[in-house]
């Protein structure tokens, strides 16, 4: 049992060759173990066990850096340096992330979360190794996926011009590379990797240059022909061309060939890229068979590869289907993805209407502006991405959107407090970044009905349109929702005592309060604002004051959504009520349960409750 010999950092250095291919098939068996029964990132982390047993075997975490691109496929990373009996705690409320941590262990180098970061980070320590006269090792690990994002290649055109020391691991789990070509790419890595060819090709110039007459054309003729060659069979030269030294591609999960190549890119000088060749979900037939299934997934049966518990409908698959109704009558309608078609309800609109479905990689900002371009040329892109995902396409949604008042109808997944995945994914900030802007229009569904009425709607309005929806089902709400109409509230149930300001998912929480309420004897106006902008000040008004207190709830951070607008709406009016303000406070929220979370911060409604009782009472 090798597993039971991994204790902290750099054990994996006492295992021998035999004893790591062992390592990985019980590290297999551990994340199936956890991951079944805590939900997670599976087939990403079946896939880089070898790859990551290897670059811990070569390097020392303690003192090299190693960044994870994304960080989801950091479980068998954590494993190997002191957190594996803590495994069982991933991504639950006080036990580890699911992603690399800085507060939790000194062998994660950087906090990440979101993807094609790793190269400008590692970028980072690199120079500041230099500038330091430091000499540790810094490694990006980026998968093929996170390569299509434009920071990535950013940071790519910076390494590759640097000429520092920085070596950077492409795991592609998609590409599948020939054997003849494999062969030809070993044989010029093993040339590359000698340090007498670079020196002897030096040599080798400068004699022939010296030739007369002929020697520079022979050199500019050889070295044509040469370049020529590699192109045609060398994957690796577009690496090259910008600056970097290329090995590979490399066998993922043959843990000998790894470390043989990881020790010899340790004594390269300036920028290297290691093409390592994975296969998404290794050791795992399900996973194997269906690596998008088990990219991320929820609690789930070993034996059968079936979710335990069986997904019922939720807003992103009301979203898809009410969008595919709508394409139907209006030709106008396209839809844009960044790389997450089935979890922003796509799938469905991508098989009827695959020549206005537009998937476009790992690539948010492009997708903005791309989708700018097509509303600028008459077409009506809807646009669904995380909210988390949207902070990475700000400016575009600022200046080739809002600035030009073009009709985008952005859809943000995801909003609220979605859980598990922690900080670098909480959908918290998403109404306070949008309200910022001018010329655009947010609106939050309280229930699915909701959200068809507001898809609707975003089609016959004319500009940039928000909708924010949570993750996951409604709750049941006993008010059918009236017509909607720009900028207009809706009184759910009117009341004397108490004024309830809600929106989108906080709406069922007001509900339930006001119920609790009126069995103490207070009545309480509820009010659906629909709208975050433009904002019901004349509702809302008028309805502080029948009732002089009020109460505001909403799923999102204290600062700059629903609450700071409450508050500005009160100073502007010169009005002045006794109110409480229920929202996450003004920091990042970790990882936990939806539950767990609400408990913690005092958004539960048997705190609210608590507190507006007390309210009465003062």
């Amino acid at each position: 049992m090798q597993l039971k010999k991994i204790k902290r950092t750099n054990d994996i250095k006492k295992l021998s060759l035999a004893e790591q291919k062992e390592l990985a098939r019980e590290i297999r068996d551990y994340l199936l173990e956890v991951v079944s029964k805590n939900g997670g990132h599976l087939a990403s982390n079946l896939g880089i066990v070898e790859l990551t047993i290897a670059l811990e075997s070569v390097f020392d975490v303690n003192y090299d850096k190693i960044i994870w691109d994304v960080g989801h496929q950091c479980y068998v990373h954590k494993i190997l340096n002191g957190r594996k009996d803590s495994f069982s705690s991933l991504r639950k409320f006080g036990g580890i992330s699911g992603f690399p941590k800085v507060s939790e262990s000194k062998s994660d180098a950087f906090d990440t979360g979101h993807s094609s970061t790793s190269i400008s980070a590692a970028m980072g320590y690199a120079i500041a190794r230099d500038l330091q006269n430091q000499n540790y090792h810094v490694i990006a690990v980026i998968g093929d996926g996170a390569l299509t994002g434009g920071m990535a290649m950013e940071a790519l055109n910076h390494a590759g011009s640097s000429g520092t020391n920085i070596i950077v691991v492409l795991n592609d789990n998609e590409m599948s590379i020939s054997k003849n070509i494999g062969g030809m790419n070993e044989l010029l890595t093993k040339l590359r990797i000698r340090k007498k060819y670079t020196e002897s090709n030096k040599v080798g110039k400068n004699l022939v240059q010296h030739i007369p007459v002929l020697g520079t054309h022979l050199v500019h003729g050889v070295s044509k022909l040469k370049s020529g060659i590699k192109q045609l069979i060398l994957p690796g030269m577009y690496f090259e061309d910008i600056g970097f030294r290329y090995l590979g591609p490399v066998d993922g999960h043959n843990l000998a060939e790894l470390e043989d190549l990881f020790n010899k890119a340790k004594e390269l000088d300036g920028p290297t890229l290691i093409h390592v060749i994975t296969k998404k979900g290794k050791g795992y037939r399900f996973a194997e068979e269906n690596p998008d299934r088990f990219h991320g997934v929820s609690q789930f049966d070993v034996n059968t590869g079936e979710a335990v518990k069986f997904k019922t409908c939720d807003y992103s698959k009301v979203f898809g289907d009410k969008l595919v109704s709508l394409a139907k009558h209006n030709r106008r309608i396209v839809a844009i993805t960044a790389a997450m078609k089935d979890g922003t309800g796509l799938s469905s609109f991508a098989e009827q209407f695959p020549n206005r479905f537009f998937d476009v990689g790992i690539a948010e900002q492009h997708a903005l502006t791309f989708a700018a371009g097509l509303a600028r040329a008459g077409m009506l892109p809807f646009v669904p991405l995380y909210s988390s995902f949207y902070q990475r396409g700000y400016d575009q949604v600022i200046h080739d959107i809002c600035l030009q008042n073009l009709h985008v109808v952005m859809c943000v997944d995801r909003a609220g407090i979605v859980g598990n995945d922690g900080a670098t994914h909480q959908g918290m900030f998403d109404l306070s970044f949008f309200r910022l802007i001018p010329n655009i229009t947010i609106m939050a569904p309280r229930d699915f009905q909701t959200l068809r009425d507001m898809m609707s709607f975003a089609v016959i309005y004319s500009g940039p349109i928000v909708i924010r929806y949570p993750r996951g089902g409604e709750e049941k709400i006993p008010y059918s929702p009236i017509k909607i109409e720009r900028g207009v509230a809706e009184v759910l149930q009117k009341g004397e005592n108490l004024t309830i300001v809600t929106l989108g998912n906080s709406v069922s929480k007001g509900i339930s309060l006001a119920q609790k309420l009126e069995k103490d004897g207070v009545s309480s106006e509820i009010i659906d604002c629909r709208f975050l902008k433009p904002f019901d000040q004349k509702t809302i008004l008028k309805s502080l004051a029948k009732t002089k207190k009020f109460v505001v709830i909403e799923d999102g951070t204290i600062v700059g959504g629903l609450c700071s607008t409450m508050k500005e709406l009160l100073v502007d009016s010169h009005v002045s009520y006794p109110g409480l303000y229920f929202a996450y406070p003004d920091q990042f929220i970790e990882h936990g349960s939806v539950v767990e979370l609400e408990k913690k911060y005092g958004q539960d409604l048997s705190t609210i409750y608590k507190s507006v009782k007390k309210m009465f009472k003062d």
